[in-house]
């Protein structure tokens, strides 16, 4: 009995799929949002001393969104769409961009390690600046990786809205 316990367990054991929360999502995972499913394609960890949040880069058959994940003094998640709108040095406090006016809400500088597509810029540092609407109902986020800006525009969802699927252990 003991040996068939011990065949058994272990096998049960390598077999175990670690259960995924938006706070351990893996390049791999499927994520269903929206009625469409993505996978996982590329993760992004920002760190500001010691301080961390993610992105993860999600790709459908049709389009490419990033998951933003940010535990602050709660959860917070994000849909970010890039979006094609030039932005140049000095960025300026407040921008309208589609007829919506976004104010700076912060500024700094990350250090960033990547997984899957996100690992071309392990040990890269960025300066990133948020924005919000008036009402905090839309967001803005511009980064800037060496002479390149990139701009995405975004929403807030909740946890519930998404659904997680481990495409590995």
């Amino acid at each position: 009995m003991g040996f068939l316990s011990k065949l058994f367990g272990k096998k049960e054991e390598e077999n175990t799929v670690e259960e995924r929360t938006v706070m351990n999502i893996q390049v791999g995972d499927i994520i269903t949002y929206d009625l469409e499913d993505y996978q996982v394609v590329g993760t992004l960890t920002y760190t500001v001393r010691g301080y961390k949040w993610q992105a993860y880069q999600l790709q459908s058959e049709g389009s490419s969104i990033w998951l933003s994940v940010e535990m602050d003094d709660e959860l917070e998640l994000g849909i970010y769409k890039t979006v094609k709108e030039k932005v140049s040095k000095p960025i300026p406090k407040e921008l309208t961009i589609d007829g919506v006016v976004y104010y700076q809400d912060e500024h700094g500088h990350a250090n960033v390690s990547g997984k899957g597509r996100g690992s071309n810029v392990n040990g890269q540092d960025v300066e990133y600046y948020d924005f919000s609407n008036e009402e905090e109902t839309e967001f803005l986020s511009i980064e800037i990786w060496g002479s390149e800006i990139e701009v995405s525009k975004g929403y807030e969802i909740e946890e519930y809205e998404i659904k997680i699927l481990a495409g590995s252990k």
